[in-house]
């Protein structure tokens, strides 16, 4: 099988987060409906991390959001999407997808040298409190698919055993 890579630093980063989201498709591929939906993680405080479901939602909405952060500072007009919770994980494998594609389109006019940004000033102020630069960001956001596959894989064997 021929792999084609995209160009650049920027290209890299595309390329390693599409891998994420692919192998995280890969996991929810058996999962049933029923699944999706059962609380597993009775104990958490946090929403987002309660089931299979939640995690999804959360993760869709933060894929989103980390591509409105960066399109903030050449001030697009974007705005953070609700959470949008779906019965089916059909649903979730198409807004994995639509994320992805709209994180593409988003760094369609930004130029590797503008990945680093050194002045604080410039950098993207998150709500949990975090400053990044877009780099580190799209970095948080591949990071981000990959705990929370892990995650994923762990409820599976905790709703199968």
């Amino acid at each position: 099988m021929n792999k084609t890579f995209r160009q650049g630093a920027i290209g890299a980063l595309l390329d390693e987060y599409e891998k994420a989201i692919l192998e995280l498709q890969e996991v929810l591929i058996d999962i049933s409906d029923q699944e999706l939906q059962k609380i597993v993680d009775t104990a958490t405080t946090d929403e987002s991390c309660k089931s299979i479901q939640t995690i999804l939602s959360h993760v869709v909405r933060s894929g989103y959001g980390y591509a409105i952060y960066i399109q903030k500072p050449r001030n697009h007009g974007n705005q953070f999407p609700n959470k949008v919770f779906h019965s089916s994980i059909k649903n979730y494998q198409q807004d994995l997808i639509d994320f992805f594609l709209f994180t593409v389109g988003t760094l369609s006019n930004i130029q590797d040298k503008n990945l680093e940004e050194f002045d604080d000033n410039k950098k993207i102020l998150t709500s949990w409190g975090q400053i990044y630069d877009t780099e580190q960001i799209l970095e948080h956001a591949i990071v981000h698919i990959l705990r929370h596959r892990r995650q994923i894989e762990k409820f599976k064997i905790a709703l199968r055993a």
